[in-house]
């Protein structure tokens, strides 16, 4: 599946995933007004696509933290020495094989690489920062700012419009039975 052969149907069902990923089989049919069979096909197909990666919840840090002691969130600005192919890659590599990391964007202008991540406390974030960035000789400059509140966090991506003749409104029988 090209995302090019998207129609309406995949969109509003990526829509409704994106939303709500525990929906079952049954309830996701019923928002898009078709049958659960081909609600369960679909949605396979759109994972074997590669539109779908992964399904995951999303745990509400600040409840976690009251029961588990201090948390703290740090975005991260890194910048290397070198930035040739090979020493970026190999950065990058180490970064995103570490639990801590939650997210990891290489950018430009500006820094390399911007990091989100998470420590249970400062001794942590200690650890976390000589790990990965003090005995890395390729790390040139590292500034941290430190999440004091999160005031939105959001995993939705925009979708793209249905593919050219896609049906726009109810799928047509044809289009449900894929």
């Amino acid at each position: 599946m090209e995302e090019e052969a998207l129609d309406a149907l995949d969109i509003a069902l990526l829509s409704h995933l994106q939303e709500d990923a525990s929906l079952t089989n049954q309830d996701l049919a019923a928002r898009v007004h078709i049958s659960p069979p081909t609600c369960l096909r679909r949605v396979k197909r759109l994972v074997e696509a590669g539109f779908i990666e992964r399904q995951v919840a999303i745990l509400s840090r600040d409840r976690l933290a009251r029961l588990s002691g201090a948390g703290l969130e740090a975005v991260v600005e890194i910048t290397l020495d070198r930035q040739d192919n090979e020493s970026m890659e190999a950065f990058e590599a180490k970064v995103v094989a570490d639990a801590a990391v939650q997210q990891c964007y290489r950018v430009s202008p500006g820094p390399d690489f911007i990091l989100v991540v998470q420590a249970p406390d400062m001794p942590g974030y200690l650890a976390l920062a000589q790990r990965l960035f003090t005995a890395d000789a390729n790390v040139r400059n590292v500034k941290a700012f430190f999440a004091v509140k999160r005031a939105k966090f959001g995993s939705r991506i925009a979708l793209p419009k249905p593919a050219r003749g896609a049906a726009t409104s109810a799928p047509s029988s044809a289009a449900a039975s894929r």
